[in-house]
């Protein structure tokens, strides 16, 4: 699922205003944007969200403008266009299928974006399926003719164990990939909000956090105190959980070591297995900033079940 966190806000501030949304409903090799990716448009002009990433979006608004004045949902086909390549078309070579639909009872039912909003408030994932013949988007599955179901993912979450110089790093990383942080860690002097300004802060012992926290399948836990007594209790609650990524910090003999006292704490070697340890790709980091980079890359190719 593409990420639409920015027009999700844009749909519930422009509540009852006339809109178009435009929907990527199929793409073909270097496509730069993935299927389900949307761009909404408000009658004003304004628009949020992007469909091509700039290639066709003056095309996208001057169709919307359409849709909202009353003409039928469409779907557009773009591709490279030869000498116009550069006006409205693909210079990537790929090719998309952009559906536009009015924001409206017929189209994309604005309920809609309530019913997606309270889903990922929930941790839970929500399809909406759109008949592809007549423009209509509706919770209940299509049974016939041909459609096109998008799926709205919670958002995407990272509960850090440990607030250590990686933490820092880390923290200010998964922002700019739009991954709300929660830094968790019972030392009051470790976990400051100058040490991590903007970060949710959880001063409680990991277990008990992170039980509290919830992790699902678009949550990542990462141990990174080095203390036994913190980082073990919060491996054994992530484990617990259907967290998308459970990472610890150490050196393989730590791990190996790491990998005793969990099992003989009950749990299971399927269940320790889970553990990306040591955490993060392998890519020669040295500091703080590259280790950071290399969990960042391990917990976003969990997110894509790419690992």
């Amino acid at each position: 699922m593409a990420e639409n966190d920015s027009v999700l806000s844009a749909a519930r501030a422009w509540k009852g205003e006339k809109l178009a949304i435009a929907t990527v409903v199929s793409t073909w090799g270097s496509a730069p944007r993935p299927r389900g990716s949307h761009m909404l448009v408000h009658a004003d002009g304004r628009f949020e969200g992007s469909v091509s990433g700039g290639c066709v979006e003056s095309d996208i608004l001057q169709t919307a403008a359409e849709v909202i004045a009353g003409a039928p949902f469409q779907v557009r086909r773009y591709g490279v266009a030869d000498a116009a390549a550069w006006e409205v078309g693909l210079p990537c070579g790929g090719e998309i299928a952009v559906m536009v639909q009015p924001v409206s009872a017929e189209g994309f039912d604005p309920e809609l974006f309530d019913r997606i909003a309270e889903a990922r408030e929930d941790g839970r994932s929500l399809s909406v399926t759109t008949d592809l013949a007549t423009g209509h988007s509706d919770l209940r599955p299509v049974e016939t003719g041909e459609i096109f179901a998008n799926r709205y993912d919670p958002p995407r979450r990272l509960l850090i164990v440990g607030a250590v110089q990686i933490a820092q790093s880390l923290a200010a990383l998964a922002a700019t990939l739009g991954i709300a942080t929660v830094v968790i860690d019972p030392r009051g002097r470790f976990l400051t909000e100058e040490r991590f300004p903007g970060v949710t802060l959880d001063d409680r012992w990991p277990d008990e956090a992170i039980a509290a926290w919830r992790p699902g399948p678009a949550t990542a836990v990462v141990t990174l105190s080095h203390d036994i007594k913190i980082d073990d209790p919060a491996l054994i609650a992530a484990l617990a959980s259907d967290a998308a990524y459970v990472g610890a910090l150490g050196s393989r003999r730590s791990h190996a070591a790491r990998r005793e006292r969990l099992a003989a704490a009950g749990l299971s070697a399927a269940a320790i297995d889970r553990i990306d340890g040591p955490v993060g790709i392998d890519i020669g980091a040295i500091g703080p900033s590259e280790i950071a980079l290399s969990i960042a890359a391990a917990m976003v190719g969990a997110f894509h079940d790419r690992r």
